[in-house]
C-alpha cells in the first residue's frame, strides 16, 4: 500500500504560479514506479495532467499544460511536485496525485492504483 498526501493548492490570479507537492509513504519501492498528477473540474471528466516514471524517462504532459507545468520528484524525500506557471482560469480544478507499481500510459488514470485526497486549485481571471 502507498499513501499519498497532496499540498500546495490555493487561489491565484491568471498568470500566477503554484507548486503542488505530493508526499508518498508506505510501500514506496513497489508502488511508485509511475506517479502522476490528475485534475477534475466540476462537471468534467478526470484529466491526466502530467506523469513520470520514477526510475527515469520522458515525462508525460497533457497538451493543455505543455510549456506551463513541470513535473519533478525528490526521491530522497519521496515527494512528487507539480510546478504550475502561467495559470489560466481553465486550470481551476481539484488536483490529485496518483501512483502505480507499473503502468504503460502515464496519462491514463485507470492504470494508477493509489490516489491522494486532492488539493484544490482556483485561478481567477
Amino acid at each position: 500500500q502507498v499513501q499519498l498526501v497532496e499540498s500546495g493548492g490555493g487561489s491565484v490570479q491568471a498568470g500566477g504560479s503554484l507548486r503542488l507537492s505530493c508526499a508518498a509513504s508506505g510501500d514506496i519501492s513497489h508502488g511508485t514506479y509511475c506517479m502522476g498528477w490528475f485534475r477534475q473540474a466540476p462537471g468534467k471528466e478526470r484529466e491526466g495532467v502530467a506523469g513520470i516514471y520514477t526510475g527515469g524517462g520522458r515525462p508525460y504532459y497533457a497538451d493543455s499544460v505543455k510549456g506551463r507545468f513541470t513535473i519533478s520528484q525528490d526521491n530522497a524525500k519521496n515527494t512528487l511536485f507539480l510546478q504550475m506557471d502561467s495559470l489560466k482560469p481553465e486550470d481551476t480544478a481539484m488536483y490529485y496525485c496518483a501512483a502505480a507499481g507499473f503502468c504503460v500510459n502515464l496519462g491514463a488514470g485507470d492504470e494508477y492504483h493509489y490516489w491522494g485526497q486532492g488539493t484544490r486549485v482556483t485561478v481567477s481571471s
